[in-house]
């Protein structure tokens, strides 16, 4: 299975070439849970407090622009150029540090989501969570929501050659898995995820829940929902399925 170097897809994938389904592979932040507005606070917070901007908070504009979906390497260079690389990293661990303080009283999982883990538990589909989040944060967020025994994989992008929006995290499930991905899709909530969902081959299902719908729609996602009780993803899952038999 290689590896495509192309960050940026042109067009989405139809979800009918996936049947028949055998995976579903998941961002984490703003797909299994409504966890962007604590990385939100907590960039707010801190950006301010080293002087970024003049002291002047971000806004939910900025932080949905230029911070949301990206991994903190990349962030070092974008929010804070002129820092040495080993503050800057520092200052993202504090940052990390801050969020998982908030999420472990403050998380709630994205609505429908039992539902759907139940259904997919019932129709033995393959499962993984593939995420730009440091692995802490990834294994605390599946931790609190109850889905250790759900994920059979969780992918780190900064452990991969090249985290989201290339394709390499989801590339790497799909290996784990051993599921083609002409067999699967995916769920995301960012620009970067849906583009690096879109170029490993795969339909994405874009979840609004922080990013406007037209911005996940022209990264290439097929359609986007509100959560996981929205009816477009009960009627594309029982087409596949009819396909499928």
């Amino acid at each position: 299975m290689s590896i495509s170097s192309d960050p940026n897809p042109v067009e989405s994938h139809s979800f009918a070439v996936v049947a028949p389904l055998k995976a579903i592979l998941f961002d984490i932040d703003g797909i299994l849970c409504g966890s962007d507005p604590l990385h939100y606070y907590a960039f707010r917070e801190m950006l301010s407090e080293v002087g970024f901007n003049g002291r002047i908070p971000i806004d939910d504009e900025f932080f949905i622009q230029n911070i949301s979906g990206r991994h903190n390497e990349e962030l070092c260079g974008t929010l804070l150029p002129d820092w040495d690389i080993q503050r800057a990293r520092k200052f993202f661990e504090d940052k990390e540090d801050m969020f998982r303080r908030l999420a472990s009283k403050q998380l709630e999982p994205v609505k429908g989501l039992q539902k759907l883990c139940k259904w997919i538990d019932e129709h033995g589909l393959r499962r993984a969570a593939v995420t730009n989040a440091p692995r802490p944060n990834g294994e605390l967020i599946i931790s609190i929501l109850d889905l250790s025994n759900f994920f059979e994989i969780l992918v780190i992008g900064n452990e991969c050659e090249w985290a989201k929006p290339f394709p390499d995290p989801y590339l790497t499930a799909l290996k784990a898995l051993e599921i083609s991905h002409k067999h699967a899709f995916v769920f995301e909530d960012s620009v970067s995820g849906v583009k690096a969902g879109v170029a490993a081959g795969m339909p994405v299902v874009g979840l609004g829940t922080r990013n406007p719908e037209k911005l996940l729609l022209d990264a290439g996602a097929s359609f986007v929902i509100k959560d996981f009780d929205d009816p477009k993803v009960w009627t594309s899952l029982e087409d596949l399925l009819e396909t499928k038999a």
